[in-house]
Parts: structure tokens; C-alpha cells; sequence
């Protein structure tokens, strides 16, 4: 990532200088030390590339990109709590250092906080950037409580679990992209373009998780393996089985609910290889990412589009 670096540093060096009201501590010491734990901040990098194509400078896109990732790291203080999650980048929780009720406050005033930041902008660029942030902010909630949903039904849909993943990770990624095109500015047409350029990226991006937590490596990918097949996590790998196995396969599948982690875990994995599952995800896939790419090649700009693409390149080939 050294060819961000740069930015990455500015990103995070505003990120820890925003202030936050000292009083009541329990509301905002909790925002403070979970947007100390850091990231990957991808979403607010994406945001000043996105602006650097129609000559942006990453002074102007700062406070938007900071939005983003704020708004991010509200809706993981709100996933860890349903999650039940005691670790987030192998430090305590928010809802386990404190408590549930802190946590969703805490995550609450993050939100608002998001917002807050576009402020800095003048007023119809300041319309425009919230505007894309309310809609996107109501399908992360829709995505979430569809994903909630899948853990009661026995058989979740293709189109469905696309649909999910679009709306609880893609949209954001689609909207820190399309945010870069609104602060310069740029044509409608370059602002659809970068939405689904993030867009494509995020299905894709979700899917490559998908598979990288079953055949992925342990010391890569970093977190142990088979932890989607363990919960029975409803993933594109798991309703592609379920449409294309046979009886005896569905039942073999149930068995190994039954044996030991390990076992399922090899089991199940061995099942996704016989039926073929692993090859149609990486299709599909593939296909995810052809459209991203399809979608930054028709961005019309004078600009190089080489930091885009690199990251593109890095993001598409993590280590199985």
C-alpha cells in the first residue's frame, strides 16, 4: 500500500485530530478509542482517488472521506453488539469494554457525527453528498436485517444473498466512490460510473471473503479458517451447494453438523469441491469484478486512472 501511503496518513491524521466533546465521557470515550483501533480506511481512501480523477485535492475531500469512515465504524460498534462479538482488531468491543446500551449510544452519536462532517461544504454540494448518504444509510440497515433474516430460513436464494451483501457492504463502498465525482463536481453520467465501479467492487469483494474464509490460509488471510461453515452462515458458497446438491449430499451436510469443528469444517469443504461450488463463486465472482472494471474504464477524465487500478489489482489478488 505504499503507493497511498501519503494519504492514508493524511486520512488518518485527520481522523485522530477531530474533536469530540470531553463530556459525557461514557458517550464519547467509546468513539474515541474505537476509531483508534484503526483499519484499513478503504472506503475514505477511495474517496480522495475518486476526486483526484476530476482534480480533486485531498485537502477539499477530506472531510467527506472522513464521513464515510466514521459512518463505517458506526455500523461495526452496531454489528460487534448483534454479533456478540468480545474482540474488533483483537482489542475489546465497544459493547465489552463498557456496555450494550453505551455501544449503541456511542455508535448513535458516531452516526451523527458522519453527517456533521459534510457540513463543511458549501450547500449544494453539502445537499447532494447527504442525500447519497441518507439513501445509503437506510439500505445498510435494510442489508443488515435481510442477513439477520437468512439465519431462519432453510434456503436463501442466489439473487437473495446478492442482494444482502449489495446492500449491507457494496452500497457504501459505491457511495465513498460517487462522493469523489460529487465534490469535483464531474457529469451525472462519471457519478453513476464511480457508484457502480464501489458498487461491483463490494459484491466482488464480499464474495472473495466468502470463499477466502473456507479455502483461504490461515497465516494470509489472517483469522481462522471454516468460521462461515461453523455458524452455517448463509454465503454464495453455501446456497450454491444447496441448489446443486444431491439428497445424499444434502444429508451428508447434515451429518456433519454433528461431528467435531474440524471434521465439518473438512467435511463441508469437501462437499463444495465435489459439487463443484467453489468454481461457480470464483465465476462468479470474476464476473463482479469484470463490471467494476468495465464501469472505471468508461469514467470519462483527463486524469490517470493508475491508482485506481493498482488498488483494484491488490484488493482482486489477496492470497488464498
Amino acid at each position: 500500500m505504499t503507493l497511498y501511503e501519503s494519504r492514508l496518513t493524511a486520512i488518518e491524521n485527520y481522523l485522530a485530530t477531530t474533536e469530540y466533546p470531553k463530556e459525557p465521557s461514557n458517550l464519547y470515550d467509546p468513539i474515541r478509542y474505537f476509531m483508534a483501533l484503526g483499519g484499513k480506511r478503504i472506503r475514505p481512501l477511495f474517496t480522495v482517488l475518486s476526486a483526484e480523477l476530476f482534480g480533486g485535492t485531498l485537502d477539499n475531500s477530506l472531510p467527506a472521506a472522513a464521513a464515510l469512515e466514521m459512518f463505517h465504524n458506526f455500523t461495526l460498534i452496531h454489528d460487534d453488539i448483534m454479533d456478540g462479538a468480545p474482540k474488533r482488531r483483537n482489542l475489546p468491543t465497544v459493547h465489552e469494554k463498557w456496555n450494550s446500551n453505551i455501544a449503541i449510544l456511542s455508535g448513535d452519536a458516531l452516526m451523527i457525527h458522519a453527517f456533521q462532517e459534510l457540513s463543511n461544504y458549501e450547500a449544494n454540494t453539502f445537499k447532494a453528498l447527504s442525500s447519497l448518504l441518507h439513501k445509503t444509510s437506510i439500505e445498510v440497515c435494510i442489508g443488515q436485517q435481510m442477513d439477520l433474516d437468512f439465519e431462519s430460513m432453510e434456503v436463501v436464494s442466489e439473487a437473495q444473498y446478492l442482494e444482502m451483501i449489495r446492500l449491507k457492504t457494496s452500497v457504501l463502498l459505491g457511495c465513498a466512490c460517487a462522493f469523489g465525482g460529487i465534490l469535483e463536481k464531474t457529469s451525472t453520467s462519471n457519478i453513476d460510473h464511480l457508484y457502480r465501479f464501489g458498487e461491483q467492487l463490494g459484491i466482488a469483494f464480499q464474495i472473495q471473503d466468502d470463499i477466502l474464509d473456507a479455502f483461504g490460509s490461515e497465516t494470509k488471510v489472517g483469522k481462522q479458517i471454516g468460521g462461515d461453515i461453523l455458524s452455517d452462515k448463509k454465503t454464495l458458497l453455501y446456497t450454491t451447494f444447496q441448489h446443486r446438491a444431491s439428497s445424499v449430499e444434502k444429508a451428508r451436510h447434515q451429518q456433519l453438523s454433528k461431528t467435531s469443528p474440524e471434521e465439518k469444517i473438512q467435511g463441508i469443504k469437501q462437499l463444495y469441491l465435489d459439487c463443484e461450488v467453489l468454481d461457480y463463486c470464483k465465476a462468479v465472482q470474476e464476473n463482479h469484478w469484470q463490471k467494476c472494471q468495465e464501469n472505471l474504464s468508461d469514467l470519462e477524465t483527463n486524469e490517470p486512472k493508475d491508482l485506481l487500478k493498482e488498488l483494484l489489482n491488490f484488493i482482486n489478488h489477496r492470497n488464498y
